[in-house]
């Protein structure tokens, strides 16, 4: 049976991961280990990751940490439900080196935007995290969705004014406008 994913069992899991590692990486985490790391979750239900550069050796590991921990791990990142963000390597929060595993949050925006998209009650939950404690700004959530809005007919499962309009929805507590401003 898989165990929550608390603080705890998910330094052990990127102990395990870095003593496999024999080349460097970087390990973005996401979602609920973010949740779980910045303290305003106890747990979540599973380590969602995105590797890179990706690596073999990583990825041979994690079914086998997987059972050996009794948790899961799921290959998913922002960039798996909308377009990358410009810039989301360099805005990624550094959490900690382990052997030749530098561990990142993938950026706060992307994260943000994502849940969003989403829409599920956990996701806004989150999102609303994000902007109230100052890690997603939100003029600067709007500005990166116009940066990407050009991008998301690469999503066919997406609806750009869909996307748009829920985004405008979340943020109007916060910038005090109205929807088509």
């Amino acid at each position: 049976m898989r165990q929550a994913l608390t603080a705890e069992n998910l330094q052990a899991f990127m102990k395990a991961l870095a003593s496999e590692a024999r080349t460097s990486s970087r390990i973005y985490l996401v979602g609920g280990s973010t949740a779980v790391l910045l303290g305003w979750r106890s747990s979540t239900i599973d380590v969602d990751l995105k590797i890179v550069p990706e690596s073999d050796e990583i990825l041979r590991a994690l079914p086998r940490l997987k059972e050996k921990l009794h948790i899961n791990v799921e290959l998913a990142s922002p960039d798996d439900f909308i377009p990358a963000l410009p810039g989301w390597q360099e805005r990624s929060r550094f959490i900690q080196q382990e052997g030749r595993i530098a561990f990142y949050h993938y950026d706060f925006y992307a994260q943000t935007l994502a849940k969003i998209q989403r829409g599920h009650e956990i996701d806004l939950s989150d999102a609303k995290h994000f902007v109230e404690s100052g890690l997603a700004e939100p003029a600067r959530l709007r500005d990166l969705f116009a940066a990407i809005e050009d991008q998301i007919f690469r999503y066919p499962e997406l609806n750009r004014q869909t996307f748009k309009d829920d985004l405008d929805r979340f943020l109007r507590p916060y910038l005090n406008t109205t929807a088509n401003e």
